[in-house]
């Protein structure tokens, strides 16, 4: 039995990359319901192992084929990762449930078992970055990962989906150059790939106080490569064509989980890899820190002059990512903390915002101009309703994760230095209200009377679009009522890593 405990990380990864070769050669339906089989297994084996992890405590490593370093693969897993792992299942069975439909509109019917393929290959590499102890298995799956999305994304065969998955593809391969690179410098600094390994080695050369320029020079490449295959401004400029013309699924996944996953990559790599104490010596957060302030007001600012639904959306989440890294930036336990809960927020409430705005924009005539969305709201109730509590979220209502996220991020900039903390709490009420300006002009949008004639009846959703919405917006309240518990799982798991 404990066994099988041991082994539920790579149940999981094993289990994501076998069925993808088997959906290969079945028939679509087959293919379909054998995706939702497995995120669903992966869901209950991720809950599994928070129920012993939480039990037991701690956390502990699994050495692939009982073969030590430098040989052998190590998967590490405490309460920390298994809480990331169900979160991202979670997220990915809804985004897929949710787009279920127009993934029968948008895409080929011969290219249907390459997209659950893709999306099988995706969560995989997910949960591999979540789980490996290897900085060189983690690279791979970062490749993976970048493969798997960019097929998402070209998946809806456009001329504009073709153009925003060439530019995405150059962006990260730019990125994955850089990560590659300073893995690079690190190994031949270090003499090793095992995260633990390369922490001690670490901490022996700057045990002196001196900091190598090698190592500098390392975090700062592997910082900068995950920070543009992130989309963090100014790196952001793929974006809001490949989130704006994507498949809704596509559009939620990559929003919700693609981005995510290179981030919590990045802060596992400055708490087992570097060590907070020596990243912040190096003042490679810093820099991370006022790209974060930046990015929170510019993807506003963009956000605010779009006219199409979309591409707001997708210009929101460059705002997003920017509170993400400003509160890693932070240099301390508390920000961090704060951005790997807005993480969770932002990837429950992205994921229904791109599908309520799926569909809103059905109801009005396939237009995502906000002059055709007037009255969608009352055309699809579920989605006018999903895409209000989604709005609230990132603006920060009460009662709702997003502002739970706002509050953190508050109290973790209290510690900071004073000027700091008047410039972060500036960004923070500056942002709070360009959010509620395109967001609750959204909103009224949607409830304004339409100018057009009204249908003459209702769009009917489907069982799985009902579902994913409901879902979705209880995960929002919960994260908004019930954060407490999740907070202490995340502060846990960080003292863990260190």
């Amino acid at each position: 039995m404990e066994f099988f405990w041991q082994n539920i990380p790579f149940f999981c990864i094993l289990l994501c990359i076998a069925s993808a070769s088997f959906t290969s050669i079945m028939p679509k339906r087959a293919a379909r319901a054998t995706c939702i089989t497995v995120v669903s297994a992966v869901i209950v084996m991720s809950a599994l192992l928070i129920s012993r992890i939480s039990a037991f405590g701690g956390y502990y490593t699994y050495m692939m084929g009982h073969f030590p370093a430098p040989w052998g693969n190590e998967i590490r897993a405490g309460l920390l990762e298994a809480v990331i792992a169900l979160a991202f299942s979670v997220i990915m069975l809804l985004s897929l449930l949710g787009g279920l439909r127009r993934i029968d509109e948008h895409v080929f019917e011969d290219r249907h078992n390459l997209y659950y393929i893709m999306l099988e290959l995706l969560l995989a590499a997910l949960l591999a970055q979540v789980y490996t102890n290897d900085l060189f298995t983690a690279y791979v799956f970062v490749e993976i990962m970048t493969l798997t999305a960019c097929s998402l994304i070209i998946a809806r065969s456009k001329g504009r989906t073709l153009v925003a998955a060439t530019r995405y593809m150059i962006m990260n391969l730019m990125g994955s150059g850089l990560f590659l690179l300073g893995l690079s410098f690190l190994y031949d600094l270090t003499g090793h790939l095992l995260m633990s390994n390369i922490h001690e080695q670490v901490t022996r050369i700057t045990a002196d106080g001196a900091l190598p320029h090698v190592l500098t020079v390392s975090a700062t490449l592997m910082s900068l490569g995950l920070a543009i295959k992130s989309a963090l401004f100014p790196f952001h400029t793929w974006l809001p064509d490949a989130y704006g013309y994507s498949t809704p699924t596509s559009s939620a996944v990559l929003s919700s989980l693609v981005s995510k996953g290179y981030i919590v990559l990045l802060i596992k790599i400055f708490y087992r890899v570097f060590g907070l104490d020596v990243i912040n010596r190096m003042r490679v957060n810093n820099v991370l820190f006022v790209f974060g302030l930046v990015g929170i007001i510019m993807g506003s600012l963009s956000a605010i002059r779009e006219k199409d639904i979309r591409r707001m959306v997708s210009f929101s989440s460059v705002a997003q990512i920017g509170y993400i890294f400003m509160g890693i930036g932070m240099g301390a336990e508390a920000g961090i903390v704060a951005a790997v809960f807005h993480i969770f927020v932002h990837g429950m409430g992205k994921s229904m915002l791109f599908l309520s705005t799926n569909g809103l924009v059905w109801v009005s005539g396939d237009s995502k101009m906000f002059r055709d969305l007037r009255g969608s709201g009352y055309r699809n109730p579920i989605a006018g309703v999903a895409f209000s509590v989604g709005s609230f979220s990132m603006v920060g209502i009460p009662f709702l994760g997003g502002f739970i996220s706002k509050l953190y991020f508050a109290k973790a900039d209290m510690l900071m230095r004073p000027v700091e903390t008047v410039v972060v709490l500036l960004v923070l009420a500056a942002s709070t209200i360009l959010n509620t300006i395109y967001f609750l002009k959204t909103v009224i949008t949607l409830y304004r009377p339409s100018e057009s004639p009204a249908p003459a009846e209702r769009y009917k959703p489907s069982s799985g679009f009902a579902l994913a919405m409901v879902c979705l917006v209880a995960a929002n309240f919960a994260l908004g009522t019930f954060s407490q518990p999740i907070i202490e799982a995340i502060r846990t798991g960080l003292r863990l890593f260190a």
